[in-house]
């Protein structure tokens, strides 16, 4: 039985994912600890032993159950209502009401809520491949990322909201739906939104607004964590400073060097070279995912990898995005590399599902089912 468990894990998967993950932890154990402060690295090698143990118990377990309907939709309204109780007893952290707070430890439901996205939107386009075309399918898988976006936003965790955004247009994209209908829905979108800029914002609302979208422009107050983010990137120069020798980070001129700018920390320490390395690494991760997509049983499989893909390609372009200063600054972690619990557990139990996925993969019957899928 477990020989069964171990052929159908992707072992490249596994390969490339390590070295992301034990460059986070030499990020880590570079920074100097001083007294009272939180020992990240000891804490993250715990993270990670439990993250790989979800990953390897979720490859062993049977989850076809996560084709009913009634499950997915189960599912959806328990975090949905986490998402809502967040306002009554929620912890704020970051400035954002976004956790359970338990004393040792903390819990971000809408990490496990992407997840469950990618699950229900997979399963509601996988039942409606002949009808797709039709633009009513635009509005009511729309409806299933509107409600957690809207209670994420109001937290408010705009990197979060963002994510949750990408993952259904890029699910969208990918489920074979009218591009022209989903055209004139964006378009009709950034009309309502340049109608409000024009005829309702304020002022101050709109210097907030361009503040955020571009916080280089003003380093000294709102774009400070950027310009800083920046510098330590630049520093690193072609073969970084060395393990230990970042001084963004080790000096606290880098705020969050364990989460939110651990590129920007590692990137001083390891240099261009360095980075250019984990960026291939990634795009390996991602390969792999799309691998395991490709041997999909049925467009359900195929959609869920796919979506996993998404998941990760917009954490990673919008976390590297921002440390490069290229993006807004909005707390959304690096997969694999970033301190953090909920995070990391979420992606690893991803992948698990992909890899419990792929017991019921009909190699001989790959290219039949991608010509299904897109519609040949």
């Amino acid at each position: 039985m477990m020989e069964k468990v171990l052929k159908r894990i992707d072992w490249l998967l596994v390969f490339f994912v390590l070295p992301i993950v034990l460059a986070g932890l030499f990020t880590m154990k570079s920074f100097t600890p001083q007294e009272g402060s939180v020992n990240f690295f000891d804490k993250q090698i715990i993270w990670i032993v439990l993250a790989f143990i979800i990953f390897f118990v979720f490859s062993f377990i049977d989850f076809r159950f996560l084709r009913r309907t009634d499950v997915l939709v189960t599912l959806f309204l328990i975090f949905s209502s986490l998402l809502i109780i967040l306002f009554v007893v929620g912890h704020i952290a970051k400035g954002a009401q976004s956790w359970f707070s338990f004393g040792v430890f903390s819990f971000q439901p809408v990490d496990l809520m992407k997840l469950v996205l990618i699950l229900i939107l997979s399963k509601y386009f996988s039942r409606r491949h002949v009808e797709i075309r039709d633009i009513k399918h635009i509005f009511i898988s729309g409806f299933y990322a509107f409600v957690p976006f809207v209670l994420v936003l109001l937290q408010p965790d705009f990197g979060s909201a963002m994510v949750i955004f990408l993952i259904w247009f890029g699910m969208v994209l990918v489920s074979g739906i009218s591009k022209t209908h989903l055209f004139f829905v964006l378009l009709g979108g950034a009309v309502i939104f340049a109608s409000l800029w024009i005829f309702a914002l304020a002022p101050y609302q709109k210097d907030r607004i361009v503040s955020f979208i571009n916080p280089l422009a003003d380093i000294h107050a709102s774009g400070y964590n950027a310009s800083q983010s920046t510098i330590a990137v630049g520093s690193g120069q072609i073969l970084g400073k060395g393990l230990g020798f970042g001084t963004q980070s080790r000096l606290k001129f880098l705020p969050q060097p364990q989460s939110d700018f651990i590129f920007a920390a590692f990137a001083e320490e390891w240099g261009f070279i360095g980075s250019c390395l984990i960026l291939l690494l990634y795009g390996l991760v991602i390969w792999r995912i799309l691998h395991s997509a490709s041997l999909g049983l049925s467009n359900f499989e195929m959609l869920f990898g796919m979506g996993i893909a998404i998941f990760f390609m917009s954490h990673i372009l919008i976390n590297i995005g921002m440390n490069l200063g290229l993006l807004p600054i909005t707390g959304i972690p690096l997969p694999f590399m970033s301190y953090g619990g909920s995070h990391l557990v979420t992606e690893f139990a991803g992948l698990g599902i992909l890899m419990n996925m792929r017991k019921y993969a009909r190699s001989a019957h790959r290219d039949d089912m991608k010509n299904e899928f897109l519609g040949v």
